[in-house]
């Protein structure tokens, strides 16, 4: 018979981690809600023996991320993305050294100091879109990085790494390499098909979808990284509930339709963002004049759905016109069919370098005339135009 051909992202996002197909079963998997399972003897059998060490129901959703990230291994589940990435920078020996972009989200950059204090680890941050930069950190002056950690595009300056170099310079001087694939989706790029050693995502965005759900996930091709990664999250304990799990499944279904309607929508709205009276810049790397369009481009599948944007005016304008808006949804996080916008630098945990008055826009899934008429009334509303 003639060898079927690979299903592409789209389907797998419908098709992985469905039960096997018998009479009479379900076509969706259920939820078990049993925190311990039977066991006896002297030593532990059996797949499952108590919840946190694993359950069927974190299978499904671990099954259909590993497809869709293309990994040799399922996922690992974990209670948020903070949890997911704090167990990937584990990975980091006490005392060894960490290159992290400055834009990275500013948890994560939180936990890379707080990992400082507690375990020696040093932290060196770049500007991840400067590759010369950031090789020279990570080959560094008297010893190499430990770990480079990867955000392309980065929260939340959208800036896009050169991921296919960065990957060959670090592991050239023995360094692994993680990347936080949350902004991109598995839709918008793989990084462990550019030889990445490991990938995170906070499941609480794009995956899930629906912004009711806080999960967190982390994925390697090497078999040894991978049992470290499970070991460190049954021995710490941050684990998934099992209804989070199963909502989140849910929400990946709808993940391709989710994301080519909200980048759409963000390409649009970039376009006319661009050429707006009220508007003093525009990060969106579907611009050709933006600065990472001709990597992501290349690199990348679509040019995902976050907008950042600078009104004329400055901070007081930029609080106004959060204010302004009536359809957008002012709140943090991101990746809901909801459009939602915040300004970052109200977080005391905000690089210094982002500037005051971005506000970073999460496109949802709207009618994109809509987004723009509100988005266009608060503009105007508060410059004057």
């Amino acid at each position: 018979m003639p060898e079927r051909r690979p299903l592409s992202p789209a389907t797998s996002v419908v098709a992985a981690g469905r039960p096997e197909r018998r009479q009479g079963t379900p076509v969706n998997p259920a939820i078990v809600l049993s925190s311990t399972y039977v066991s006896q003897g002297k030593v532990p059998t059996g797949e499952h023996f108590y919840a946190r060490a694993g359950t069927e129901t974190w299978h499904p959703l671990e099954q259909t991320l590993g497809v869709l990230e293309g990994s040799a291994h399922p996922a690992l589940l974990f209670a948020s993305g903070m949890a997911a990435i704090a167990a990937a920078m584990s990975l980091v020996p006490p005392g060894g050294r960490i290159v992290v972009p400055r834009h990275a989200y500013n948890v994560t950059i939180a936990y890379a100091r707080d990992l400082g204090e507690r375990s020696g680890v040093e932290l060196t941050l770049v500007d991840i879109a400067d590759t010369d930069e950031v090789v020279a950190a990570v080959r560094g002056t008297d010893r190499p990085a430990s770990m480079l950690w990867v955000e392309t595009p980065t929260n939340p300056m959208l800036e896009v790494a050169d991921l296919p170099v960065l990957v060959e310079e670090a592991h050239a001087v023995g360094a692994l390499v993680a990347a936080d694939n949350t902004f991109a989706t598995p839709l918008g790029q793989r990084p462990l098909s550019f030889g990445t050693d490991v990938v995170v995502h906070s499941v609480t965005k794009y995956l899930a979808g629906h912004s009711d759900v806080i999960l967190g996930a982390a994925l390697s091709d090497d078999p040894g990284l991978h049992e470290r990664l499970a070991s460190y999250r049954t021995m710490h304990g941050a684990v998934a509930g099992p209804t989070e799990a199963w909502l989140a499944l849910r929400g990946v279904r709808t993940l391709a339709l989710r994301v080519e309607r909200s980048q759409s929508n963000a390409a649009e709205l970039a376009r006319r963002l661009a050429e707006h009276p009220a508007v003093a810049e525009v990060r969106h790397p579907s611009l050709p004049t933006d600065p990472g369009h001709e990597r992501a481009a290349r690199l990348m599948d679509g040019f995902g759905s976050i907008i950042g944007l600078r009104p004329h005016g400055g901070v007081a304008a930029a609080d106004a016109v959060v204010a302004a808006l009536e359809l957008w949804v002012p709140a943090t996080s991101l990746g809901g069919v909801e459009s939602s916008l915040e300004r970052r630098r109200r977080f005391p945990l905000e690089s210094a370098t982002v500037p005051e008055d971005l506000l970073r826009l999460s496109v949802g899934v709207e009618d994109v005339e809509d987004l723009w008429a509100d988005l266009d009334q608060a503009l105007r509303s508060v410059s004057g135009v």
